[in-house]
């Protein structure tokens, strides 16, 4: 089934930067192993997803404190579980 990404950007930036700051010549095997790597870039809201998913339920307990509306309906399907 095909699906489309939205916000998603291709970029070879970093492994570029990684490439350009070294020093000294790349040996061959160096030169092998990087270049079958690829690199992607997360979109910011591809980035909040994570650090909401990863966050610990301290973190989450205290933004839900704050008034964050996700934190406390989190914290209330959490507390429905048990």
């Amino acid at each position: 089934m095909p699906s489309s990404i939205t916000g998603a950007t291709q970029t070879h930036s970093v492994a570029q930067s990684t490439v350009s700051s070294r020093k000294s010549t790349p040996s061959k095997a160096q030169s092998i192993a990087t270049a079958g790597k690829d690199t992607v870039q997360l979109s910011s809201l591809a980035q909040a997803a994570i650090q909401e998913a990863s966050e610990t339920s301290t973190q989450t307990a205290k933004e839900a404190s704050g008034g964050d509306a996700q934190a406390q309906r989190l914290l209330a399907k959490e507390a429905a579980k048990k």
